[in-house]
């Protein structure tokens, strides 16, 4: 059924937009909120709104083990930047290409694709940032710029953003655009308190990962690996035999630190192939591009699968017809360990609460037999190094990875003690409950700003 919005042209003001796309009802409901209340421009409560550095001016082959962090899209989540699969460049060559550095306080957005904002909130010196983001240096005396990061969160901010998206290949939004934002005028103290539900979901998160480190320490210390550096050495020889044996004639599979860990693993445990802990295995499947819609049910693939959980990073989303038509066979099930097999082959997930979608062609379902194993303990063991240097065996020097089913019923799983198992698998699921409270809270944060906002449009 075709919806029809009729605006006065008297009402346009000074906006040159004549495309009805612009004034959907959502959007003219979002004009009532917004315009009928005090607020401000972004530009006029920040000291500084800048995009990353052109694109040839951080270039991925300058990236070092350490320097300074640059701030990427994907680093953006759950309302900050995560300190996760960071990166770094030179001092000297923020210094040298005149690279602007922010600090915590400080607010991001990723500017192509999946658009979100989060602040800079838990890194201990400056950052800098990649073509892609757009930063912001909020000026803290005239508003809380958690409150800001959360308002852009909201159902209410996200529409402003996705009011004047560019689809070009991608959707981008540009730093104008970012300036010309509407932040809402709400009181101190209520910014205050959304300051501290917010922080409160921050200290959270950094719970559920040290938790989560604590499980992979405990791992690796019972399998003797703690201090294990795998030594990739330049030269080495391997039998013809054993290459005929394995089907494999490149060289990378026969790197003797992948031995050199299979070794250390015989030596310490007992260990089995994953396949004789596995009651069922279930491949996902491809639907087509042609089929995904802008809301429905998840379609899931391999980047919204985490080793912390399900992720909405680029989410795609089938219509409610084909749902029902393939949920009896590719929708997961709670309890099932999740293991992603192609592009980011290795990432394992035990799903801990239902999920309404189906799962794309590049990850397996597996059941596991409890019995015989944890099935917590058994994902930490293919995430950790454990399995990513098997895995990193198998996909030999392979341009998109491809982990073959015959592969993954071969990976060596370390058998531990049930005790110990369950030690672990506790604080793997400690890690989760923490993460989930983060989770709520950012909801309560959201949802309190917008009851506020609706609110305020009602009376």
């Amino acid at each position: 059924m075709a919806l029809v919005s009729i605006v006065h042209r008297m009402h346009l003001g000074n906006r040159d937009r004549l495309d009805p796309e612009y004034y959907k009802p959502e959007y003219l409901h979002l004009d009532s909120i917004l315009i009928g209340r005090p607020r401000h421009k972004l530009s006029a409560v920040s000291r500084e709104i800048n995009c990353g550095p052109f694109g040839s001016t951080v270039l991925c082959d300058t990236y070092l083990p350490e320097g300074m962090t640059v701030i990427r899209p994907f680093n953006i989540k759950d309302l900050r930047v995560d300190d996760e699969e960071i990166v770094y460049i030179s001092k000297e060559d923020v210094a040298t290409k005149n690279l602007k550095t922010y600090t915590n306080g400080d607010i991001v957005f990723s500017r192509v694709g999946d658009i979100r904002c989060g602040i800079i909130d838990n890194f201990d010196s400056e950052v800098t940032i990649s073509p892609n983001i757009i930063a912001v240096k909020v000026d803290t005396k005239l508003i809380n710029p958690y409150y800001i990061c959360t308002f852009m969160n909201t159902k209410h901010g996200y529409m402003q953003l996705e009011r004047t998206l560019k689809i070009v290949a991608q959707p981008t939004i540009e730093t104008e655009t970012v300036a010309e934002l509407l932040i809402p005028e709400l009181g101190d103290k209520f910014q205050e308190g959304i300051e501290r539900t917010v922080k409160l979901a921050f200290s959270e998160l950094t719970n559920s990962k040290t938790l989560y480190s604590r499980a992979e320490d405990s791992l690796l210390a019972e399998l003797g690996l703690k201090d294990f550096q795998p030594k990739y050495e330049l030269s080495y020889t391997a039998n013809l035999s054993k290459a005929f044996g394995v089907h494999r004639v490149d060289a990378e599979y026969f790197q003797p630190s992948y031995e050199n860990l299979v070794m250390k693993l015989t030596k310490t445990v007992e260990v089995k192939p994953l396949k004789y802990f596995l009651l069922d295995i279930k491949k996902g499947i491809e639907v087509g591009g042609e089929q995904y819609q802008e809301e429905g049910k998840p379609f899931i693939r391999v980047s919204n699968i985490s080793i912390t959980g399900l992720i909405e990073r680029d989410q795609k989303y089938l219509d409610k017809e084909l749902y029902e038509e393939l949920a009896e066979h590719y929708q997961p099930k709670m309890g099932e360990l999740l293991l992603t097999k192609d592009a980011t082959p290795g990432i394992a997930y035990v799903l801990k609460e239902p999920v309404e979608g189906i799962i794309a062609g590049g990850i397996l379902r597996l059941a596991v037999d409890e019995v015989k194993i944890n099935n917590e303990y058994l994902a930490l063991c293919i995430n950790s190094l454990v399995g990513k240097l098997q895995i990193e065996r198998d996909g030999g020097g392979s341009v998109i990875k491809h982990w073959r089913p015959d592969q993954i019923k071969k990976l060596l799983v370390p058998l531990l003690r049930d005790e110990t198992q369950q030690e672990i698998a506790s604080l793997i699921q400690q890690s989760h409950n923490a993460r989930r409270r983060a989770r709520d809270l950012l909801e309560e944060a959201k949802r309190k700003v917008e009851e506020v906002l609706e609110a305020a449009s009602v009376g």
